[in-house]
């Protein structure tokens, strides 16, 4: 085992210990919570290869200084870059985080080989330090998730099974309360502000379907809005008037096309599609700002892939200027390789953007609309996979 190995296998139990040291400062908002995926790799030749579970992590991650971002706590969770980078999430009162663990490695003799799995772990973010208080059993590949409004409902699509588990929370303890088939793919689902409404994404059949959702129960009545090819995120406007999907069009992948988002109209009694934007290729990761004047889109760029004729070193970022229901596409800034997870600070002041092939955060900054690199990077000591902002 080489030098470099070792290292990266230690990184995650040091940041624990680090963590357990330092854990009071998680309660120190705002914060935000990442998953390393240590599962895919490279050998040196550059050639994809299947490494050993058990070395994956999930970070809290203290941003009392926006551009000093301090790790105060690891938890050796599993989690995977496979999906869309949402696959975890803190509560709106900052109580419990969920994770979703979308993917597993097995062997099939003495071959690695990565396989769906179907676990959701529950984090008790008050504890001191944060911990490990439940695992549920959910459909095939969990993936996206979100909580509803006032905490007391998530919802997390399964994207092998084509269905979405609606969760009950209740303090620290969350059951599973039904199961909504909306069809195969479905990466991402997100509740409206007035937690009336949900909307999720389905992929390969280019849709975004309307779900209706009230009280404790969720309904799919096939209501579905159309979407450039493969959309893969949804954001929701904080004033419930737009949404916004980030549509992948290569089929989860780059292919050297630009791709777009599409902006949809949520008013009124008929939710329609207003525009389809041209972005980078392949984006992916999706926030908007809580002031809504702004949302931010990740494009992988063919950042991951050096043998194609459509490489480039690095990924970017694609700033989307809001005012009503006019979405504008503006300033792109240059980030790491194979971007991922994206942030935006409570005060819309600071967006996060996860550099998986570098083990990094790029930290760019917001001045009205104008968007720039801090030229600060937040190492963190694995691949980041997803990310999420906390509550202030």
């Amino acid at each position: 085992m080489s030098s470099s190995t070792l290292k990266r296998r230690a990184a995650p139990m040091l940041a624990l210990l680090s963590g357990l040291a330092v854990s009071s400062a998680v309660r120190a908002a705002p914060f935000m919570i990442v998953g390393d995926d240590e599962k895919p790799g490279t050998d040196a030749q550059g050639k994809p290869v299947v490494n050993p579970t058990g070395n994956d992590a999930v970070l809290i991650v203290d941003l009392a200084n926006p551009e000093a971002p301090k790790i105060v706590a690891s938890l050796p969770l599993e989690n995977s870059v496979v999906g869309p980078p949402v696959n975890l999430g803190i509560s709106p009162n900052g109580a419990i985080a969920l994770v979703a663990d979308s993917m597993t490695v097995t062997e099939d003799n003495g071959v690695r080989k990565m396989v769906p799995t179907d676990k959701l772990f529950v984090i008790d973010m008050k504890a001191n330090p944060p911990k490990l208080v439940q695992t549920l059993t959910l459909g095939k590949q969990p993936s996206g998730l979100s909580f509803s409004p006032n905490g007391d409902m998530a919802l997390v699509c399964n994207r092998v099974d084509g269905t979405i588990s609606v969760l009950k929370i209740d303090g620290t303890q969350v059951t599973q309360t039904g199961t909504i088939p909306i069809g195969p793919g479905g990466s991402q689902v997100v509740f409206t502000p007035d937690g009336k409404h949900a909307l999720a994404v389905k992929s390969p059949d280019n849709k975004l379907a309307v779900l209706d959702v009230d009280g404790g129960s969720v309904t799919y009545n096939k209501l579905d809005l159309p979407t450039f090819p493969f959309p893969y995120n949804v954001v929701v406007s904080p004033d419930g008037k737009l949404a916004i999907t980030a549509d992948n069009g290569g089929g989860g992948s780059s292919d050297g096309s630009l791709d777009a988002v599409s902006v949809f109209d949520l008013e009124g009694a008929h939710p329609h599609g207003i525009a389809h934007l041209t972005v980078g290729d392949a984006p992916e990761g999706l926030a908007i700002s809580p002031n809504g004047k702004y949302a931010v889109v990740v494009n992988v760029n063919g950042s991951n892939m050096p043998s194609a004729w459509y490489y480039h070193k690095t990924g970017s970022v694609t700033l989307l200027r809001i005012d009503g229901k006019t979405v504008t596409p503006g300033k792109t800034v240059q980030v790491g390789a194979l971007p991922e997870a994206v942030m935006i600070s409570p005060d819309s002041r600071y967006v996060y953007v996860g550099n998986f092939l570098d083990q990094d955060f790029s930290i760019l900054k917001v001045n009205g609309t104008d968007l720039t690199d801090t030229g600060k990077r937040f190492k963190v000591p694995g691949h980041p996979a997803s990310g999420r902002m906390g509550p202030k």
